[in-house]
């Protein structure tokens, strides 16, 4: 009897446990990576935003009728722990596709990781241009405006700015190398009458903005182009206004206008610069409205330009997961590619020429609203509108 019961036991263990398995093989599974400590003014609203698009798609029904699941990771900022955890995620986790990454180097790092292993990844916010033309790989896409698409869109506005010597602040790592570099190439482009009189590059994250704002100064330009974010911007503004750099000189400013960089700078936010970012609180769409509506009924927050981020990218895997109808990565990437599904921004596109999505971003000026910085004179850019040809693309992008 006791050995009867003992086999019984063993098939019951053995039976729960493949029901158990099939329920889990039921979910599908994205990998998600992101620099969680290293920068959570972007990333915990991000975070939040992909929060509610997975509630959003399981209570839809999920992919297909299965459920969507989310394993994260914090790469802490560097790009070796990004690899590493791509790796547990697709070697341990069974993740069906990649999702995420912020800095611009960690971004190339794992896609290299995707290409090599043969894995879709989908990169929420680097923002190189790299990521889809002189590294781009098939499996590799990009859902945010490029650092070419910003450059163009804000080139548009500071073309027709009267100054002529020009200086550049950035970070001195892949995201403000390829910033200044694509600023200037389409400004020299549209303005070949200005000089470029100065280039400061502090380290990422570790800006002594004493020094740099001293030796923009010295070089006497009549605009500044801006490219540093988070903490490094706050110390620049600060140290900026003290000094007096930016009185009667042009700023022109990559992000600065997100709500997550604008913020921190309080009453000290400069009038008058033209920026890239999002003002949520001046978009009145249906498709805003509805996800501005969702989101603060979750947070009773307002969100930022993460929320949207990271709310799009789970969007935007499970509608190319949905299409598929596989995890196979070559089924994802031919779902993937000439995509077109909705956004809080309108409707999107995932290029088949370079993996690019179309989502744009809004150009504005900055300003001073009840002691808090705030986004004016605002209008979004279509993110199609501001892409090289495809014949230019096709110089750009190694084949596949």
């Amino acid at each position: 009897m006791r050995a009867r019961n003992t086999i019984v036991g063993a098939a019951f263990a053995l039976l729960t446990s493949g029901m158990a398995h099939s329920a889990l093989a039921q979910d599908i599974k994205i990998g998600e990576i992101n620099s969680y400590s290293l920068l959570p003014a972007f990333t915990e609203p991000y975070r939040k935003g992909w929060q509610l698009a997975v509630e959003e798609v399981n209570a839809a029904g999920g992919i297909n009728g299965k459920k969507l699941v989310v394993v994260s990771k914090d790469d802490g900022g560097k790009p070796a722990d990004a690899q590493t955890a791509a790796n547990e995620l697709v070697s341990s986790e069974g993740v069906a596709m990649l999702a995420g990454t912020f800095l611009s180097n960690i971004g190339l790092a794992v896609s290299d990781f995707a290409n090599q292993k043969k894995v879709f990844f989908l990169a929420a916010e680097p923002l190189t241009d790299a990521i889809t033309w002189s590294k781009g790989n098939k499996y590799t896409f990009r859902l945010r405006p490029s650092n070419y698409m910003q450059a163009a869109m804000l080139v548009e506005a500071a073309a027709k700015l009267p100054a002529k010597r020009w200086a550049t602040i950035a970070p001195n790592y892949e995201y403000g190398q390829s910033a200044v570099a694509v600023f200037k190439k389409l400004m020299s482009e549209k303005r070949p009458d200005i000089q470029w009189v100065d280039e400061q590059w502090p380290p990422q994250g570790k800006i002594d903005a004493g020094p740099v704002v001293q030796a923009v100064a010295a070089a006497n330009p009549e605009a500044i182009l801006n490219v540093t974010f988070g903490a490094d911007l706050v110390k620049l503004v600060r140290e900026g206004n003290t000094r007096g750099l930016f009185k009667g000189r042009e700023v022109v400013s990559f992000l600065t206008g997100e709500p997550e960089y604008l913020d921190p700078l309080k009453d000290e936010t400069p009038e008058g610069w033209i920026v890239t970012g999002y003002p949520w609180y001046s978009i009145k769409t249906p498709e805003h409205d509805a996800f501005l509506k969702a989101y603060q009924a979750k947070y009773n927050d307002y969100p930022r330009l993460g929320s949207i981020v990271g709310y799009q990218t789970i969007k935007s895997a499970a509608a190319i997961l949905a299409k598929a109808g596989s995890t196979d990565p070559e089924k994802l990437i031919a779902a993937a590619e000439g995509l077109s599904m909705g956004s809080p921004f309108g409707e999107i596109t995932f290029r088949k020429i370079d993996h690019q999505s179309t989502l744009g971003a809004f150009v504005g000026k900055t300003a001073l609203k009840d002691g808090k910085g705030v986004m004016v004179d605002s209008s979004y850019k279509k993110g199609a509108d501001y892409l090289p040809s495809d014949a230019e693309i096709e110089k750009l992008r190694p084949k596949d």
